[in-house]
C-alpha cells in the first residue's frame, strides 16, 4: 500500500511538467513567429528606405536638370526675340540703303545732265563773247574812221564784251563745281553701293533670303534652338513630376512599413515581457 501511494505522488508532478513544457514551447513558437515578422518588417523598411534614398537623389538631379532646362529655354526665347529684332533692323537697313542708292543714282544722273547743259551754255557764251569782241573791234576800227560814231556805243560794246567774258568765267567755275560734285557723288555712290550690298548679304545671312545653298539661316538656327530648349524643358519637367510622384508613393510606403515595424516591435516586446513573467 505504501508503494502505491508513493507512485501516485510522483505521477502528478510529471504530468504537470509536461503540460507546462507544452505551454512554454507554444509561447516560444509565438515569439519566434513575432521575431520573424519583425525581421520581415525591418527588411521592408530597409527596402523602402533604399527606394526613397534613390528616388530622392534622382529627384534632386532632375530638379537641377529642370532648372538648367528652364534657364536654357528662357535664354533661347530671348535669343529668338533678339534675332527677330535683328532681322527687322537688317530689313530696314537694306530698304534704306536701297532708297539711298537709288536716290544717289538719280542725283548722279541729274549732275551729269547739269554738267552737259552747263557745258553747252558755256559753249554758247564763248561764241557770244567772241562775237561781241569781234563786234567791239569792228566798232573801234569804224570809230577811228568815223568820229561821228557815238562814244556811248563804244563803251556799251566794251561793257558787253567784259560781261560776256565774265559770264564765260563764271560758267567755267560752275562747270568745275559740277565736276567736283560728280567726283563726290561717285565716291558716295561707291560707299552707298557697298553698304547696300553688305545689307543684302546681312539679310541673306540672317534669313537665308536669296540663298540657294539650302543651309539653315541664322534665324532658323535660333528658332530651332528655341524649339529644342522647349522640348528639353518639357521632358525634364515630365521626368521630374513622375519622379516626385514615385517619391511620394515610396515615402507613403516607407511610413506604412515603419508604423508596421513599430507595432510588431511593440508586440514582440510585450510578448517577451509576458513570457518572462509567466
Amino acid at each position: 500500500m505504501k508503494t502505491q501511494k508513493s507512485t501516485k505522488d510522483i505521477s502528478v508532478p510529471v504530468a504537470h511538467r509536461v503540460k507546462k513544457y507544452g505551454v512554454t514551447e507554444h509561447k516560444k513558437n509565438e515569439l519566434d513567429a513575432l521575431a520573424i515578422q519583425v525581421m520581415d518588417a525591418q527588411g521592408e523598411v530597409e527596402k523602402y528606405q533604399s527606394v526613397v534614398s534613390a528616388l530622392t537623389t534622382k529627384s534632386n538631379n532632375l530638379q537641377s536638370f529642370l532648372a538648367i532646362a528652364s534657364s536654357n529655354k528662357t535664354q533661347a526665347y530671348n535669343n529668338k526675340i533678339l534675332i527677330d529684332q535683328l532681322v527687322q533692323r537688317g530689313a530696314e537697313l537694306e530698304s534704306n540703303s536701297n532708297i539711298a542708292f537709288n536716290e544717289m543714282l538719280k542725283a548722279s544722273s541729274q549732275t551729269k545732265k547739269l554738267a552737259a547743259e552747263i557745258n553747252m551754255v558755256m559753249g554758247k557764251l564763248i561764241y557770244c563773247a567772241e562775237m561781241v569782241n569781234k563786234l567791239a573791234n569792228l566798232i573801234v576800227r569804224q570809230k577811228a574812221l568815223n568820229p561821228l560814231i557815238s562814244d556811248d556805243l563804244v563803251n556799251m560794246i566794251n561793257i558787253a564784251g567784259t560781261d560776256a567774258s565774265n559770264a564765260v568765267a563764271l560758267t567755267l567755275v560752275a562747270l568745275q563745281s559740277t565736276f567736283a560734285a560728280q567726283a563726290s557723288e561717285m565716291e558716295a555712290e561707291k560707299a552707298i553701293g557697298l553698304e547696300y550690298m553688305q545689307a543684302i548679304a546681312l539679310k541673306k545671312l540672317l534669313t537665308g533670303s536669296g540663298d540657294d545653298s539650302h543651309s539653315a539661316s541664322l534665324q532658323q538656327l535660333f528658332y530651332q534652338a528655341s524649339a529644342t530648349a522647349k522640348v528639353n524643358y518639357t521632358l525634364a519637367d515630365k521626368a521630374n513630376s513622375a519622379t516626385l510622384t514615385q517619391l511620394n508613393m515610396a515615402n507613403a510606403n516607407l511610413n506604412t512599413a515603419q508604423l508596421k515595424l513599430k507595432s510588431l516591435q511593440s508586440g514582440l516586446a510585450a510578448a517577451n515581457a509576458a513570457a518572462l513573467a509567466s
